[in-house]
């Protein structure tokens, strides 16, 4: 009987050990491991009908019954790589003032008015590679939104006095590009990379955006604006019979035109590892930038180059940089590339100034430890999860599916683009990221960029190698100076001047004068508004004997000339 009791306390035991072992097992395991998910479903595109017009326009047009609302989207062929190097703003100031602008029968300020009423909104710009205008209404305005569209393509008027508000604008930016640190280094990185007057780094100045004219504008317009350089898509509530003739109808007295384009730039990269500096000393923080040239989208590489990415950035150098040694809020990587020309590499981190090297030192170690080494079974499934099981966002709105469709078209990739990346995603392995990684990344041969505060950095730069400082001094703005005065301009002036005191009432009435108010009735024009506003200003209060002193001031700046009557008040000084 003591033998089967012992029997049974040993059975007992061993169920006990198993249960704790597979609980012990399960709980060293994620969900992920204990559980079996289904495969992800397929996504369903829309259908999306494409047509041309005989005018050469071409349409994406996609039903979409779910909002009363239609949109439309143009992508128009033009871009700031277009304009002259002497007139760097150029593309950016027509994109703003066709909207702000607007036409000779619709003017700017008329057509926020009747926007407004139609609770619609239309938007233009030009940015480095394309232009764009878009539209949005709802469904039973949708003839208005198109007579809209189709006025400012065909029709922008480009009156001065907003030519003359963009171009302050730019100059206002230009006067604040180096207040943010973030913005002074990718900039100036984009510089290293490309070269400082390159198409794809440049940036305006003050005696560009001064050189710009409206007839600068016309031309540029005349020059890239015809249907034939434009894919028009359109998706919301309505059917697409209707809505092409309706486009078909307000876009018909508008021809094609050959359009004589310049060359593409040509991108010649130089590989050389630099270390480049920028003092800023207001921050207790660096900025760093490191990276080179980096890819196309139509490389075959681009799939692993992805995934390879998704391991240094955020398996390795955010978990190591700010994770493990918490010296950062946010570090990153990006293989940069583009449709039809290389786009960046670069790695960045923001770190406070005493730990500046040593963080520079570990995202170095990141960079070439990939180049070098197989990343492990672990970091792979992870990035390739990350990228699948987010992919179907790609697809959650028919504007996303419309955008990149145009966006494909216009660079002359297949449409099902996407879908061939996510194929090539799924079969890359271990030893594509190592092949990719040594044949695109260079450790030695970065480029290195550092903006903040050398005298509180953990060591000096120099110890990293030669330091080159760049100088992000603005170039001050062009000024005239007013001519000399001679004595006939002297005369003429003492004339209008006296004839002034005469015309108000002589010298007596001026001495009898106590108070003078200055009353003015100011409009402030801002993009999408006006504002009008009423100030009273004391000028001048005349207290016992005090004289009252009278002259006529002229202000002649660069930006602005007129005139304007002073005056103050002196106990000592007499008017002669």
């Amino acid at each position: 009987m003591g033998k089967l009791k012992g029997f049974v306390s040993f059975i007992w035991v061993l169920i006990l050990l198993t249960f704790l072992l597979t609980n012990e097992t399960i709980a060293q395991k994620g969900p992920k491991d204990v559980f079996v998910f289904p495969k992800l479903n397929e996504i369903k595109m829309p259908k999306v009908e494409r047509v041309t017009l005989k005018n050469g326009m071409k349409l994406f047009l996609v039903e979409d019954h779910q909002y009363p609302t239609i949109d439309l989207k143009a992508l128009i062929g033009v871009g700031s790589i277009y304009e002259p190097a002497d007139k760097v703003g150029l593309a950016s100031i027509t994109g703003t003032v066709m909207r702000t602008g607007g036409t000779p029968t619709r003017p700017g300020d008329q057509l926020d008015e009747e926007l407004e009423n139609i609770a619609a909104t239309v938007e233009t710009g030009i940015g480095r590679n394309s232009g764009y205008a878009d539209v949005s209404v709802l469904k039973e305005d949708i003839d208005k939104g198109l007579e809209i569209l189709a006025d400012i393509l065909m029709n922008p008027a480009f009156p001065q006095d907003k030519i003359d508000l963009a171009k302050l604008q730019q100059r206002t930016s230009i006067a604040r590009r180096n207040d943010e640190i973030m913005e002074i280094a990718n900039r100036e990185f984009n510089c290293l990379i490309y070269g400082k007057t390159h198409p794809y780094a440049r940036y305006p100045e003050y005696v560009t955006i001064d050189a710009i004219t409206r007839a600068d504008l016309v031309a540029f317009h005349k020059k890239y604006f015809h249907p034939n350089n434009i894919i028009l898509a359109a998706w919301g509530d309505f059917k697409v019979k209707n809505i092409k003739k309706k486009i078909e109808r307000v876009f018909a007295k508008w021809p094609k035109a050959k359009i004589d384009f310049p060359p593409k730039p040509k991108v010649d990269y130089q590989y050389n590892y630099s270390i480049n500096f920028i003092q800023k000393s207001d921050v207790n923080q660096s900025h760093i930038l490191m990276g080179h040239i980096g890819g196309r989208k139509d490389d075959p590489d681009y799939p692993a180059l992805i995934i390879m990415n998704q391991i240094l950035s955020y398996d390795r150098m955010f978990k190591l940089i700010r994770t493990h040694r918490g010296l950062t809020y946010a570090t990153w990587g990006y293989f940069g590339a583009e449709y039809d020309h290389p786009g960046v590499f670069s790695c960045g981190a923001q770190t406070k100034s005493q730990t500046t090297v040593y963080t520079i030192r570990l995202m170095l170690r990141e960079v070439k430890r990939i180049t070098e080494e197989e990343v492990t079974d672990e970091e792979l499934v992870r990035a390739k999860d990350t990228y699948l099981n987010s992919f179907v966002f790609n697809f959650d709105s028919k504007s996303k599916i419309v955008s990149r469709m145009m966006t494909y078209a216009y660079y002359g990739y297949p449409l099902n683009f996407i879908d061939r990346i996510k194929k090539g995603i799924e079969k890359v392995t271990k030893a594509d990221i190592l092949r990719v990684a040594k044949k695109h990344l260079h450790p030695d041969k970065l480029q290195i960029l550092v903006v903040g505060n050398k005298e509180d950095f953990d060591e000096p730069l120099s110890v990293l190698g030669p330091v080159n400082e760049l100088d992000i001094t603005i170039p001050e703005p062009k000024t005239e100076t007013a001519p000399e005065a001679s004595p006939e301009s002297l005369r003429r002036g003492r004339e209008l001047l006296m004839q002034t005191v005469e015309v108000s009432g002589g010298l007596k009435t001026f001495k009898a004068i106590q108070n003078v108010v200055v009353k003015t009735n100011n409009t402030l024009l801002l993009p999408r508004m006006k504002c009008s506003f009423l100030v009273l200003r004391p000028l001048f209060s005349q207290i016992n004997s005090g004289r009252f002193f009278l002259c006529l001031l002229r202000n002649d700046t660069s930006y602005g000339r007129g005139f304007c009557l002073g005056s103050r008040s002196t106990r000592d000084s007499k008017f002669n």
